[in-house]
């Protein structure tokens, strides 16, 4: 039973503790906050006033980090120099450069340490690793995948405000791009078209990864309307369609280039974000100082994806 300290107290926190009550591997022993009545009002675990004050309670055996993106990287090596394996909301940092230091640090100290992208421990995507290492859909000629989401124009808000991190690639385009890298790896290639948001942000991209092997990803996101949020991985021998909200808990459709289609559905109580808890308690009760299923070298080149789409952007 991991007993786990979060930093930050928002709404990706509060439904991580939420979820860690429909799991046996952790519960929520702390929270931390730069205001100790906002840790007060949490309503899980003991408050501290203080990101140190939690990293520092002997009875946190890990820490979730789910401040926004800018703080990632500060709030995470706190947790690493204070010797607590780390879980990092994604997106993991701003950029490679701060991802890189993370993992040098990690590595150094021995810790663990995991970026916190939940759909890659969810019972449609395991199912769909095993049928491309299987070799079922042939080879992968192109991966579809798109997060669009509205949001009022509140320039206060997190995604249009530029001192938290805004912009919809490091919220929304992060899983998509993710799910490339999850299913074709490291991209050859990358362009972009991008529109900014009112407060300069980007607040729509499209994405065109592109790999040795040929294959080719296609994404989009955006911040100013709800897109259909499904994907696809189309191969020589079969295809992959996973329905609406396909980056959470969901359903797909295998279909042979000659046969008849099946569709795979799983129910899972809550959001899902335990799974990724549980991957962490699973890798820690191992002796693992990373994830198998999400290396710390691809959360970095997953980080330098980003940079070189942000930088294309800005052209």
């Amino acid at each position: 039973m991991i007993r786990w300290g979060i930093i930050g107290t928002g709404g990706i926190a509060r439904a991580f503790a939420a979820d860690l009550e429909l799991t046996d591997s952790g519960t929520v022993a702390a929270v931390g906050s730069r205001s100790l009545e906002k840790a007060e009002a949490f309503g899980h675990g003991r408050a501290h006033g203080s990101y140190e004050a939690l990293v520092s309670d002997p009875e946190v055996d890990a820490v979730y980090v789910a401040t926004p993106h800018p703080m990632h990287h500060a709030n995470a090596r706190l947790a690493l120099e204070a010797g607590k394996p780390a879980l990092v909301e994604k997106a993991f940092t701003m950029n490679a450069n701060e991802a890189k230091d993370l993992v040098g640090m990690a590595r150094e100290k021995g810790v663990f340490l995991m970026e916190a992208m939940w759909t890659r421990f969810l019972p449609h995507m395991a199912e769909i690793r095993r049928l491309i290492a299987e070799g079922a859909l042939g080879e992968i000629v192109t991966v579809i995948a798109d997060h669009g989401q509205w949001f009022a124009q509140d320039p206060a808000f997190r995604l249009f405000a530029p001192e938290l991190g805004g912009g919809a690639l490091l919220d929304l385009g992060v899983y998509p791009v993710s799910f490339a890298s999850m299913v074709l790896g490291t991209p050859e290639r990358v362009v972009t078209l991008s529109t900014p948001a009112f407060t300069g942000v980007d607040g729509q991209t499209s994405i065109l990864l592109g790999c040795a092997s040929g294959a080719q990803a296609v994404i989009n996101c955006t911040s100013s309307a709800v897109s259909p949020t499904t994907a696809a991985i189309v191969g020589t021998e079969a295809r992959i369609e996973i329905e609406r909200r396909w980056y959470g808990p969901s359903a797909f459709t295998f279909t042979p280039r000659d046969g008849e289609p099946t569709r795979f559905e799983t129910h899972l109580e809550g959001h899902g974000l335990r799974l990724e808890a549980d991957e962490v308690a699973r890798c820690l009760e191992q002796g693992l100082l990373e994830s198998p299923l999400l290396p710390l070298d691809e959360t970095v080149s997953i980080m330098e994806t980003m940079d070189a789409v942000l930088a294309a952007a800005t052209v």
